[in-house]
């Protein structure tokens, strides 16, 4: 990458942008949660829970319901939940259009990039390594590595961090990365940790993005390195 280029890392969001996995999480939820007659179907979860890790989806889950979580059970849900998940992504890990070709180029023309997701760390990795994308993402942040889960930015501070770290920048300024996202809950975690934001309409409609992005796109077959950095030098 070029010394001089306003683009100085790009951090993907991994359910919903790398990796579509909201049917994957769901279906293991409510494995848990119909037992205990808290399930609900797609629709309600793709309104309320996306962008949620699992500690939180669980306690909304019984605060819907008006019931108690204490935090030895929210564990032990967590914990089958991750069983459960972890049966289904055996049986395979979709895709959307664009990543691939994305990730790719970035990585041929040396841009940096991380993950910074609200899924456990050993799911980024698998999900990571389904799409043999491993090599792309030397940095890591999950969300059994933060204290406060998205919108709270701590994930992408913690992000820009280890990017700066890993990859030996002296200063990296926040506005010089790139964040991509797909809910109005990451979006608003990397714009408050003062990244570009944009937001791919996997999950939610264009229109209900642009509140909290610096750009949309319908799909990331719209996206591009060169799109990237005159975004960066437009902002």
């Amino acid at each position: 990458m070029k010394v001089n280029s306003p683009l100085k890392a790009v951090i993907f969001d991994c359910d919903g942008i790398l990796v579509d996995t909201e049917p994957l999480h769901y279906a293991a939820f409510q494995e848990i949660l119909q037992p205990l007659g808290l399930g609900f179907d797609y629709e309600h979860y793709m309104k309320h829970y996306i962008g949620f890790d699992d500690r939180d989806a669980f306690r909304e889950a019984f605060r819907e319901r008006g019931r108690p979580l204490d935090g030895n059970r929210l564990s032990a849900f967590m914990e089958a939940k991750e069983d459960a998940l972890q049966r289904i992504i055996a049986r395979g890990v979709p895709t959307f259009p664009g990543v691939v070709e994305l990730v790719r180029e970035l990585a041929a023309e040396g841009v940096p990039m991380a993950v910074a997701s609200g899924a456990l760390r050993h799911e980024v990795e698998t999900f990571v390594r389904g799409l043999e994308l491993q090599d792309a993402f030397p940095v890591i942040v999950a969300a059994d590595e933060v204290q406060h889960s998205k919108p709270d930015p701590e994930t992408y501070l913690k992000a820009l961090s280890r990017v700066r770290e890993h990859f030996g920048f002296s200063e990296l300024p926040a506005r010089c990365c790139v964040a991509i996202e797909d809910t109005p809950t990451g979006m608003r975690s990397a714009r408050q940790a003062g990244l570009f934001v944009v937001g791919v309409a996997h999950s939610y409609a264009l229109e209900q993005l642009r509140d909290e992005a610096d750009h949309v796109v319908q799909g990331l077959p719209e996206l591009s390195l060169p799109l990237m950095m005159r975004l960066l030098e437009r902002a």
